[in-house]
């Protein structure tokens, strides 16, 4: 299990040699890797509303990862019920071949270079202009992710429910073909089949265990069904398929008198089964057509909401870090990989390295804890920290 820890500290002298001592430090101990993280000069505002503009980055934050959530959440549950064929898309924030043995699923192959390509956007990462102008005030940068977001979450709902629709439609159509066997064109020849102005046949699925049953009462579900027309067509481990002949006015009767029964029974045509069959395949395809097309949505609009929600911890960091450590600007910003395991001792270093910052910050030599999402842990330290999780793309 990995952490990325975002933190943030004064450019003072000994915050800087700080810093250094903690880079030998992880560099002697493989502790974690270390980088920095760059986040260009963003205008400050009034100082008074930028403690409001924290308050909504937090509230945005904390949408913005449930919504990175859904949207994985909805990946694996449509991803894992295929069969891997559709998974040719290149990743929307990079290229990565995705060498797939046997022993790995197409799922697990797909998200272990998803993670690969989104922890390399973070160790890199670059501030988009062009998407998140720095030129405009950090309310209107938060309101342009919010739009992003929110608009994105709607959308999800949207296209999620109607795949779902189309899903359950074919398996409605499959449980109901199944019930009543399936195709019947390779079993049924035309002369199994009585059709004439008054006469018809219908075919009948029973259960091996209820033979004698049916041999014995089926005549008297109607008394106009032909006495002993009843053939049994095929049967498979399972159940049998029976014809019998009778008055076409009697078929509702006989349906309903059949279902009293458990017996099974369906109308049948060649004409009516072909039409069902190319109704069938017609769905099937439809249903490939959408899930390609919701997957792709979802790997392309997977990574942007991730890049949208690591532009928000970077305004978060600026904004903190004017909050914190005053005017005029002056902090860098460190992007820390570790593991749960390493974390422990990762933070007590970082406060006693850090404690010059503010004496009475917490300094607690309890395992890290996250309580509070997008934050480290629930107690103030000296130092700013913000919390990625990465680890909702590990399969179980």
């Amino acid at each position: 299990m990995t952490d990325f820890w975002l933190i943030s500290v004064p450019l003072d002298k000994t915050s800087l040699t700080s810093v250094e001592k903690l880079k030998r430090n992880l560099a002697k101990t493989n502790l974690t890797s270390c980088c920095r993280f760059s986040i260009p000069e963003l205008k400050v505002g009034i100082l008074d509303s930028l403690l409001s503009v924290s308050d909504d980055l937090s509230k945005l934050d904390t949408l913005t990862e449930s919504v990175i959530k859904k949207t994985h959440q909805c990946m694996r549950e449509v991803m894992e019920q295929s069969d891997g064929k559709v998974l040719e898309n290149a990743l929307a924030n990079g290229d990565h071949s995705m060498n797939q043995t046997a022993a790995v699923s197409p799922l697990k192959a797909y998200l272990n270079s998803l993670r690969v390509d989104l922890m390399s956007y973070m160790t890199k990462f670059q501030w988009d202009k062009a998407k998140y102008p720095t030129a405009l005030p950090l309310s209107s940068l938060a309101d342009i992710i919010t739009k992003e977001v929110s608009q994105m979450e709607t959308e999800l709902k949207s296209r999620a429910a109607a795949y779902s629709s189309v899903k359950t439609s074919l398996q409605s159509m499959e449980y109901k073909l199944h019930l009543q066997t399936c195709s019947l064109n390779d079993i049924v020849r035309k002369e199994d089949l009585v059709t004439s102005e008054h006469l018809t046949t219908l075919l009948v699925v029973v259960t091996r265990g209820s033979y004698l049953q049916w041999e014995r009462t089926y005549e008297s579900f109607s008394q106009f069904v032909v006495p002993r027309s009843s053939r049994k067509l095929y049967e498979d481990g399972e159940r049998g398929v029976f014809s019998v002949t009778l008055f076409k006015r009697a078929v509702c009767e006989f349906k309903a008198k059949a279902q009293e029964s458990k017996f099974t029974v369906r109308e049948y045509s060649f004409d009516l089964e072909a039409k069902q069959q190319q109704e069938r395949q017609q769905r099937s395809v439809h249903k490939k057509e959408q899930y390609g097309i919701f997957v792709r949505w979802l790997k392309v609009n997977f990574s942007q909401v991730f890049i949208a929600w690591i532009h928000l911890k970077a305004l978060r960091v600026f904004a903190e870090s004017v909050l914190r450590y005053g005017l005029p600007v002056n902090y860098q910003a460190l992007l820390l990989h570790t593991n749960k395991k390493r974390s422990k001792k990762l933070r007590e270093d970082l406060a006693s390295l850090f404690k010059h910052l503010d004496p009475t910050a917490s300094n607690s030599k309890t395992d890290v804890s996250f309580d509070i999402p997008g934050l480290c842990q629930p107690e103030y330290l000296s130092y700013i920290c913000f919390y990625i999780n990465t680890n909702l793309l590990e399969l179980s």
